[in-house]
């Protein structure tokens, strides 16, 4: 496995991510005029923060994308032992792009599922970030 590491950069990807998360957790919570798109937009991003985190953490430059099945194909040349269902990083992008604009919205379902995919690829990928410390 290539030498791992944290500092500043990876500390501050990943408090932004934290931040998409708790914004994303309290947006589905709200009962007056939830926005179900900003649930799943930052759920997304969430997950690719913490993906480049990995990525920095490892010595890799991560490419300027949003794409998460491109993110994961880097992970997992860092990490060969991280294996993830691609079917949730394609729940996650087409959240984070298809209800950002005019001609879909995302409902209560839809935000839900996004919000579960990132809880469960966070706790993963944050443990591959703790045992680099």
């Amino acid at each position: 496995m290539e030498p791992c590491f944290m500092n500043e950069v990876v500390r501050e990807w990943i408090e932004k991510a934290e931040g998409d998360y708790l914004t994303a957790g309290r947006e589905i919570e709200i009962t007056d005029r939830p926005n179900y798109d900003a649930v799943c937009f930052h759920a997304q991003q969430c997950v690719e923060k913490l993906m480049k985190a990995v990525l920095i953490s490892h010595g890799v430059t991560p490419p300027r994308t949003h794409g998460l099945i491109r993110l994961n194909e880097l992970v997992q040349s860092a990490r060969p032992a991280w294996s993830w269902p691609l079917i949730d990083f394609r729940v996650l992008d087409r959240a984070a792009v298809g209800f950002r604009y005019p001609g879909e919205a995302a409902d209560v379902g839809e935000a839900r599922e996004s919000l579960d995919v990132a809880t469960r690829l966070r706790e993963k990928l944050l443990e591959l970030l703790s045992d680099q410390q």
